[in-house]
Parts: structure tokens; C-alpha cells; sequence
């Protein structure tokens, strides 16, 4: 019904365009046009591009043979392991204390850039493509016949049969805030304010958000004319109580319905602040060029450098880059679904929620921990964040934004959460019984999209070829151990061969299997066969590996949430996002400036700075960065010199720790971390926060006043018993990063 929605904006005064009597120009909702001598580059509905050729067995369509994915899932993806009739997840968490937020906002960009066409039910479907289970496999978790469900991606007309097949991206390349406004007229207009009419200009300004929460199906009345939205799990059994946003997959978990809520509320915060005398249309696109302006500055700003991102620096709008997302990004790159991690914990004060809100979560299924007169903790496992937009509602959209900044995410590596590897998608007694393994369908996905080797992939990014499988993985050997525990001759098939024999936390000291809090979680951990030699089992030549399996394989590069083949793909790939935009707030400059001086809003925002202004949750609640568990970015360097005094007869002692900050960042939140050798118990602190478990010990910063600037030394005194020795503690790290001494 509509054409892709232009409209002009009218300059602020003083403005450049302004002075020269033009008017800021709108960016489309589609992506068309971006690029003036390229105007599909970008735009929704057309193929993603590509780096490297299509890898097809016959050049066009067939996707290549490799091990079966669910057999790969059971001896490379599983996080757990047998113990009887006990299935225990590993659990573990980043090593650099990432935080929740960034899984999360990396889902809430890729529900920004890139939807393939054929994942929606009311998109043309591809070929059903299923994968068989296998209930005789030693290693499968599943009994009874079963089989994984698999739908080929849609090609591009007139792809895949003389050509080789290419895949369509549904959402523009660009990050233009589409999650939050559509990339259709259609949609943007039903999202926003005012009648539904097939005329824009008769929308309000604002976003339509009763009771300030994203609308659902039937907020308009006729849930038959409310724009397509994913209704999967336990929305089939209510689906008017979907919500609607800009992206169809906004109901997948209620983190991510979270940010796109935050952002529509701060669409319509922004169009509070405007003054009368603008149009609706020009308070909208006002907003809405704000609005895409701080998603931007986030990204890049907060969300890259958390993970490990450097980009040169920016020099501008280039019209010859093109942004248009690459299949090999959308496909393999981007895929890090083992940062997931399978629960989220609200801890609130006291009077947060009444009783009969607990008791409501309780009878949910959710664990409720905490005396109804104090504070509280509500746990909240995936299976209860999927599918469930009402949840919000009754945590509250504050609650979960700050939650997802207080424990770290789970490491990104080829490990994936139980939760999102064995979900049933059948009644338990169907037969053959529905089995979904996201790991496995990101293998089978990356066959269907017709995916480089591992080993192309890496020569497409400039990397050199490997040569062993443990090039791939950093292992100092691919062979399977001797081992009384292993079937010689078929250890791959052999349950024990992933067991866990050792995690460690942040201090090095050995944890359990529990999902325990904080510091005491584990960050590394050695299972009875090397990765290397798994890979070896089922791939024979290094040249086989699925490019999907052996970028997740790979060992981060030091300072990065990343494999050297994931890290080379994230740079290049939001660099051309930025330097191929022609509506980077970069290149807007003169725009945002005039926005700024006329009306007093900015867009250099932290995430903390907008959860805090369109929520409950006090700013000063909120971490400096929130993309760090509680906010400790790690150190560039820092040194330590620790100083115990004199043991009394009583066993008491005093002491001091000099802190120095030798890095550029100032240090806003801050936790030095050390072990004691014979015995020694940190008793209390002056000017900091002393925990202590076993033999591990955390000097916390205090709760204001306690940043440590670059160059700045901060000492803190403290009291300790030693019942033997009191040798000088080692492993000093601040924020993750390990410290020099003396």
C-alpha cells in the first residue's frame, strides 16, 4: 500500500542546512538510497552480499556433505555432562566479565540488520530439509525417535539454478534503529500514534505504548489487521498477547522485548522534549533520527570495545563502501549463541514487589529467594524468558535492564547451553518426538547458505590457512589421551569423552558444576579429551571443517571475546557498517549539533544514561558501562604492592594494598582480586569492600568515590587473621587484567 516512507525534517534553527535554506534529509525506512549512486546497496529485500564464493556441491544449489550437525552438537556444542541419571551443565562465564548486555544487544542489532527471508511462517518457505535424530548414539540425550526440525532459507529469485544460490536479507544492512520503527510503512504506521489509515500524515509523533509497554496483537482492536510478529511457545496458546515492534522476532525472550521497549519509550521521552510549534511528522522524524543516532553511539561507543573491537579511526562517510551485511557475517560471524546464558537473576530492594507479586512468580515456577520485609532475588531461567512478553509487565521493565549488568554472560566459544540445545518443540509423547538444537541448526544453516570451509573463511579475512587441528584450537596435541575412562580405538563415541575433569574461577581455584554466584563462577575448564582431537574424529582433514564449527573452536585473542577468525570478521564488518552509512551520526554532525543547540537533546548517551531515564531505576543503581558485569572494565594495566604487618598472638594483623591504575580508563568500579597461601582471612576494609571464599579473595570498590584514575594510586587498609604462615598473597588481577607487583 505505501512506498518506503520519505519525508523531510525541518532544520533547527541555526542550523547549517538551515542557514542554506535545505532541510535535513530522512533517511528511508528500507535503506533504499543511502548510497545516491548505489541506492539498493543495503536495502531490505535484496541478497546479502558476499566475501567469498558460494560453496555449494554442485556449484548452485546442494548444500555441501559434512557430519551430521546433531552429531557434531553431542561432541562439540554440549555444555554438559552425564553423571547416572544427572545431567550437569558446565556453566561457564566469561573470562573478561562481559555482561549479560552484550548478548543482548548483539540480538537486538541482528534483529536490526538481518532477517532472512524464509524464517518468518508467512514467508515463502524454502525446501524442508529435516534432520534425523539418532536415539542410538552413545552420546544422544533425546530416547526415542526424534528428528530436528529444518527449513531451507528462500533463495533469491532467479538464484540456485543457473547461479549459484543466494539468500535475502528482509531488513536493511544499516543500523537505522528497524527493530524499533519497521523497515515498511505499514508497520511504522500501526506502531505509531493515531489512525490507521493508509495516511501518514495523520500519525502522532509518538510510538503507541499503552501503559508504556510495547503493544500487543490486539492493542488496535482487530488482531487480524496487526502487523506480522513470530509467535512460538507459549504465545500459540494466547498469540493476541504477542507484542509488536519493529522486528517480528521481538517476543523471543523478554531481554530483548526489553530493549526494544526501552527504545520506543525513548523515542516518545525525545518527542516530550520538543516544543509545540513542530509538526507531528517533524517531532517524529526528530526523534527518530535521535533515537538511530544513540543506537550507533552505543555500538560503538560501548558494545564493540566491550568485546574486543578496535576500528581505525573515523574519517567520514565513504560512498564507495559498501554496507550491504555479508552472508558470511549474517551466517557464521555474527552466530555467538553461547554467550547465552540460561537464567538472569533481578536482585531489588526491599518493597519492590509485594508479597502477592512473589507469591504470583512463585506459583509461575520462578525461584523467589529473600524475606518478604528485605531485599529480593527472582531467578529467571530462559525457559521462562522465551516467548513470554507479559513477564516484563510483571517484573517491570527496570528490574530486567538492570539485571542483565550484574553477573557476567557465558563464554562465547563452541559450547552451547543446554537450554537452547535439547528443546523439545512437541508434546513429549508425539512420535517421532520435535527436537530443537540451535547449535546444530547454525551448522545446518551455514551448509544451506552455502558457507566457505574454515579454512576459506580464514583466507577471505586475510588469515593465513591452518595446518593442524590444533592450529585451530591453541591444544598442545590432537590425540586422544590413554585414558581407563576412554574406549580405545572409539573415544569420539564414547560418553566420557566429554567429561569435565577440571573448572577453575577468576583466582585459578577449582569450582563445581553449580551456577554459582559471582566471583566463584567458572571461567576456564579442561574436559578428558582435547577439542582438537574431537575435531580430528569427526572431520579427518582440517580442510573439512564447517567454518561455523572451527571459528568457535579457535582461543580468544587476548583482550577479546573472540577466535582470531570471529574478531577479523566483527571488524571488518561493522566497519563497513559505519563508513558505508551516509546517516552515521558521524557524517550528521552539523544535524545533531543543531538538534542539540535548538531543542537541548543530545545523543551521546551510555546505555546506563537511557535505561536510567526511561525507567525506575535511579542512575546512581546503574554501573558507569553496563556491557561489564556490575561494570568493572578491565584494567589497560595496573601494579600492586601489598604490605602486611606483624602477626599478633592472637592472630590478627593489618596491612595495605596500593591499587595504581596504569592504564588509560579510569576505573569508575573496580574489584582486585588475589589469593592467600596458608590460611589468612580479610576481615574488613577501610576505603573498599573485602569478600572472601576460601582462599580467594575480592577487594570490592566502595559504593561512590572509589574511582581510580589514570595514573592515581588507591590505598586501602585492612584488617586479617592468619592461623599459620602469612605469606604475601599472589594472582593479583584487577577487573580481569593481571597486575604487576611491588
Amino acid at each position: 500500500m505505501f512506498a518506503t516512507l520519505v519525508t523531510v525534517l525541518a532544520a533547527p534553527p541555526g542550523s547549517a542546512d538551515a542557514r542554506h535554506g535545505a532541510h535535513p534529509e530522512t533517511q528511508s525506512l528500507d535503506g533504499s538510497g543511502n548510497n545516491r549512486a548505489h541506492p539498493d546497496w543495503g536495502r531490505a529485500g535484496t541478497a546479502y552480499a558476499r566475501l567469498a564464493p558460494a560453496n555449494y556441491a554442485d556449484g548452485r544449489a546442494e548444500p555441501v556433505a559434512g557430519p551430521d550437525p546433531r552429531y557434531v552438537s553431542n561432541r562439540i556444542f554440549a555444555d554438559e555432562e552425564v553423571q547416572g541419571d544427572r545431567v550437569l551443565p558446565a556453566n561457564i562465564f566469561s573470562e573478561r566479565q562481559v555482561s549479560q548486555w552484550v548478548w543482548t544487544w548483539a540480538q537486538f542489532l541482528d534483529h536490526t540488520f538481518a532477517l532472512r527471508l524464509g524464517e518468518q511462517a508467512t514467508d515463502p518457505q524454502g525446501e524442508s530439509a529435516d534432520m534425523t535424530g539418532d536415539d542410538s548414539d552413545p552420546l544422544e540425550l533425546v530416547s526415542g525417535d526424534h528428528y530436528l526440525p529444518f527449513t531451507r532459507s528462500t533463495p533469491a529469485r532467479g538464484t540456485g539454478v543457473t547461479s549459484p544460490r543466494q539468500q535475502v536479507n528482509m531488513d536493511s544492512s544499516y543500523l537505522d534503529a528497524s527493530a524499533v520503527y519497521g523497515s515498511d510503512g505499514e508497520r511504522l504506521e500501526w506502531l505509531r500514534q493515531g489512525p490507521v489509515d493508509g495516511d501518514p500524515s495523520d500519525n502522532g509523533a509518538k510510538l503507541l505504548l499503552p501503559d508504556d509497554y510495547l503493544p500487543r496483537r490486539d492493542a488496535r482492536g482487530d488482531v487480524a489487521s496487526a502487523p506480522a510478529t513470530d509467535i512460538d511457545g507459549r504465545l500459540r496458546a494466547d498469540p493476541d498477547s504477542a507484542v509488536v515492534a519493529g522486528d517480528v522476532r521481538v517476543n523471543n525472550n523478554i531481554a530483548v522485548t526489553g530493549v526494544q521497549t526501552l527504545f520506543a519509550r525513548e523515542h516518545n521521552r525525545i518527542v516530550d522534549a520538543l516544543p509545540d510549534r513542530l509538526t507531528e511528522e517533524e517531532k517524529f522524524q526528530t526523534a527518530r533520527r535521535v533515537v538511530i543516532s544513540e543506537i550507533q553511539y552505543i555500538t560503538y561507543h560501548e558494545f564493540l570495545p566491550a568485546v574486543g573491537i578496535t576500528l581505525p579511526g573515523y574519517r567520514g562517510y565513504d560512498p564507495r563502501t559498501d554496507a550491504t551485511l555479508t552472508n558470511e557475517f549474517a551466517t557464521t560471524g555474527y552466530r555467538a549463541h553461547s554467550m547465552i546464558h540460561g537464567a538472569t537473576s533481578l536482585n531489588q530492594p526491599a518493597g519492590r514487589y509485594t508479597e502477592e507479586q512473589l507469591e504470583a512468580f512463585r506459583a509461575a515456577g520462578l525461584v523467589v529467594m529473600g524475606a518478604p520485609d528485605g531485599p529480593v532475588s527472582v531467578e529467571v531461567s530462559l525457559e521462562f524468558m522465551r516467548d513470554n512478553p507479559e513477564l516484563l509487565k510483571d517484573l517491570g521493565l527496570g528490574p530486567v535492564l538492570q539485571s542483565l549488568g550484574d553477573k557476567a554472560q557465558y563464554r562465547n566459544e563452541e559450547m552451547t547451553d543446554h537450554l537452547l540445545r535439547s528443546v523439545l518443540c512437541s508434546a513429549p509423547d508425539a512420535d517421532p518426538t520435535c527436537v530443537f538444537d540451535l547449535a546444530a541448526t547454525d551448522l545446518a544453516r551455514s551448509r544451506d547458505h552455502g558457507m566457505p570451509s574454515y579454512n576459506a573463511l580464514r583466507a577471505a579475512y586475510g588469515l593465513a590457512p591452518v595446518t593442524s587441528f590444533a592450529d585451530i584450537t591453541g591444544e598442545a596435541d590432537d590425540a586422544f589421551p590413554k585414558d581407563a575412562e576412554l574406549t580405545p580405538g572409539a573415544e569420539i563415541d564414547d560418553p566420557d569423552s566429554v567429561d569435565f575433569l577440571d573448572m577453575r574461577n577468576l583466582f585459578g581455584s577449582k569450582v563445581g558444576f553449580q551456577a554459582l554466584p559471582g566471583d566463584t563462577s567458572a571461567t576456564t575448564y579442561t574436559r578428558r579429551t582435547p577439542l582438537a582431537a574431537r575435531l580430528k574424529a569427526i572431520y579427518g582433514s582440517v580442510d573439512r571443517v564447517d567454518a561455523y564449527v572451527g571459528m568457535l573452536a579457535e582461543p580468544h585473542v587476548r583482550g577479546t571475546e573472540f577466535g582470531e577468525l570471529q574478531l577479523a570478521m566483527w571488524a571488518v564488518e561493522f566497519q563497513r557498517l559505519r563508513d558505508g552509512d551516509r546517516f552515521f551520526y558521524g557524517n550528521q554532525t552539523a544535524t545533531l549539533k543543531a538538534i542539540s543547540r535548538a531543542y537541548g537533546i543530545g545523543f551521546r548517551h551510555d546505555l546506563a544514561d537511557v535505561i536510567a531515564a526511561n525507567t525506575d531505576i535511579d542512575r546512581s543503581a546503574l554501573p558507569d558501562n553496563v556491557f561489564y558485569s556490575h561494570g568493572e572494565v578491565p584494567a589497560g594495566s595496573c601494579r600492586v604492592a601489598y604490605a602486611a604487618g606483624d602477626t599478633t598472638g592472637s592472630g590478627e594483623f593489618t596491612g595495605t594494598i596500593e591499587i595504581k591504575n596504569t592504564g588509560r580508563t579510569p576505573l569508575t568500579s573496580w574489584a582486585l582480586r588475589y589469593r592467600y597461601a596458608d590460611g589468612q582471612q580479610a576481615v574488613r576494609a577501610d576505603g573498599a569492600v573485602v569478600s572472601q571464599n576460601g582462599t580467594d579473595v575480592t577487594v570490592h570498590s566502595p559504593e561512590s568515590g572509589g574511582t581510580i584514575q589514570p595514573g592515581r594510586t588507591r590505598r586501602v587498609t585492612f584488617t586479617g587473621t592468619a592461623t599459620g604462615g602469612n605469606a604475601a598473597p599472589e594472582g593479583f588481577t584487577l577487573n580481569t587484567t593481571r597486575c604487576a607487583t611491588g
